[in-house]
């Protein structure tokens, strides 16, 4: 039997561990179990982050959408319940870029509501 030698891949394994690590600090960018147990974490709060910002984004939306239908006598729950009886089919990313960067584009889009 020949021998083998296994070093390359342990090697590669844990540069690649470490690669991940860096920026972290102490012991978790340098030693090979503490940065493995701090990638797990690291990663797992990055999957509940990426969740997480998809609804923080839409409420974000809805403040928006709120804050720019108040001055018009209306609220945020009125105002799109009646954009679903008119069929207007815009959604509340839109809408929030329109209340804050195009205000009368969006007067118009709530006396066409009212």
């Amino acid at each position: 039997m020949t021998r083998v030698k296994r070093g390359t891949t342990a090697n590669k394994r844990r540069e690649a561990v470490l690669k991940h690590a860096k920026g972290f600090k102490w012991g978790r960018k340098s030693k090979e179990r503490s940065a493995k147990d701090a990638l797990y974490h690291a990663w797992s709060y990055a999957f509940v982050g990426r969740k997480l910002k998809k609804r923080e984004y839409r409420r974000l939306w809805q403040t928006r959408i709120d804050a720019g239908v108040r001055p018009h006598g209306l609220s945020y729950s009125r105002f799109i319940h009646a954009l679903k009886q008119k069929k207007i089919e815009l959604d509340r990313k839109v809408l929030s870029e329109l209340a804050v960067n195009y205000p009368e584009v969006f007067q118009k889009i709530v006396s066409a509501v009212k």
